[in-house]
């Protein structure tokens, strides 16, 4: 390319999501000189359109060292980033609807008791008298109650302004075009209508959520990942009954009320049109409203307001891949989290950081590293124009 300008870095960062924009500052706290690009706005993806539920409850047991690692860093918010992002430890509590899901939910007590989530279980005679709200399909449940919610449109891109002003160099609508690498840098492109950018740096983290897989497969690694799009849903603000943030053992509907009063809901999946949208669908939104009503009967007569969706990365597994290229030595993973990356996220991102300095972290992450898909058929990447 003429005229394109090069910048020179230690890492440079694919994706401005939370996991990517958490690792930029990171790595500026350390002393790294870092460039990240951004196809779109950070956090504007599925960082900032999710659900908003910060929940260690629920993980698998391999994700739990990350989810414990995060909780410390959530509590931290202000400090680090300068702004709360409506983060609060409301409670987390997953229903139960028969005496199975009670049942699976003692298990999973027992099991994650090394981690001292501080589950509690809840019997339906003490739920009808202290969730008289909650429908009669609700037969008890779990309570985690540290865990939380925030608002993924303050917090995601909040970390990315926190790291830029740190000193990263953040580029936005720099949708990434061609990643190369000549055996010892790594050279990423950018065809920007208002100038070619080529970044060069030692160090790559990929982290451009669903679409990670097209740079890891310009590795040699493509993985078995798919996109879909999950639904959320908000209400006009009602009167304020409940202070948890709300799950379902087994999976389904999910809400949480905000300090407005307005209920923000997510369950099921919608369409994904193109690598830039997503949108909910007519039949889930009936769904979702549905399964809110019987949760939740005092929603009966509320408007939903707005519906929206976002493309999320998923692997078979449902697990995330993070750490380094098996492939590509200064290449490191940081995807498909599955619709549920945003707790995590901030530790994912610190250990990317710690990945690209030292080349190993604490944090416990053998159970999401992208060889476990080796022996598997590979899927061709994401059907999306760019990586990013």
């Amino acid at each position: 390319m003429s005229g394109i300008k090069k910048l020179r870095t230690d890492v440079a960062i694919v994706g401005g999501g939370i996991v990517g924009a958490s690792a930029a500052l990171a790595l500026r706290r350390m002393g790294a000189s870092v460039v990240l690009l951004e196809r779109d706005l950070c956090g504007s993806r599925s960082s900032g359109v999710n659900f908003g539920g910060v929940r260690r409850q629920g993980r698998p047991l391999s994700q739990l060292p990350l989810a414990q690692r995060a909780h410390r860093i959530w509590g931290e918010l202000p400090e680090l980033l300068g702004t709360d992002g409506e983060y609060v430890r409301s409670g987390h509590f997953k229903i139960a609807r028969s005496e199975s899901d009670m049942a699976s939910l003692e298990r999973y007590r027992a099991l994650s008791s090394d981690f001292d989530l501080g589950l509690e279980l809840i019997s339906a005679a003490r739920l009808r008298t202290q969730c008289p709200w909650l429908g009669a399909r609700a037969v008890g449940g779990s309570l985690c109650l540290e865990d939380g919610q925030a608002n993924p449109r303050l917090v995601s891109p909040a970390f990315a302004l926190a790291a830029q002003r740190a000193g990263a160099q953040v580029f936005e609508r720099h949708r990434v075009d061609e990643v190369a690498h000549d055996g010892a840098l790594f050279m990423v492109r950018s065809a920007h209508p208002e100038g070619a950018l080529e970044v060069q740096a030692p160090l790559l983290l990929n982290c451009a959520g669903a679409w990670a897989g097209a740079i890891a497969a310009q590795f040699g690694e493509a993985p078995p990942m798919s996109a879909r799009s999950p639904v959320m849903a908000v209400t006009e603000p009602v009167p304020h009954f409940m202070q948890w943030s709300l799950g379902v053992e087994g999976g389904g509907i999910y809400c949480r009320q905000v300090a407005r009063g307005n209920l923000v809901l997510g369950g099921g999946t919608g369409i994904t049109l193109d690598a830039d949208r997503a949108r909910a669908e007519r039949d889930a939104i009936a769904t979702l409203s549905m399964q809110a009503v019987e949760l939740l009967p005092g929603l009966r007569h509320a408007h939903i307001i707005r519906t929206w969706g976002g493309t999320e990365g998923y692997l078979p597994d449902r697990e995330p891949v993070l750490g380094p290229s098996r492939t590509t030595p200064g290449l490191f993973h940081g995807f498909g989290f599955a619709g549920a990356g945003f707790q995590i996220g901030p530790a994912a991102g610190e250990v990317l950081a710690e990945l690209a300095r030292d080349g190993r972290s604490d944090t416990p992450i053998d159970a999401f590293a992208i060889e476990r898909f080796d022996e598997q058929p590979v899927s061709p990447p994401l059907a999306v124009p760019s990586p990013t």
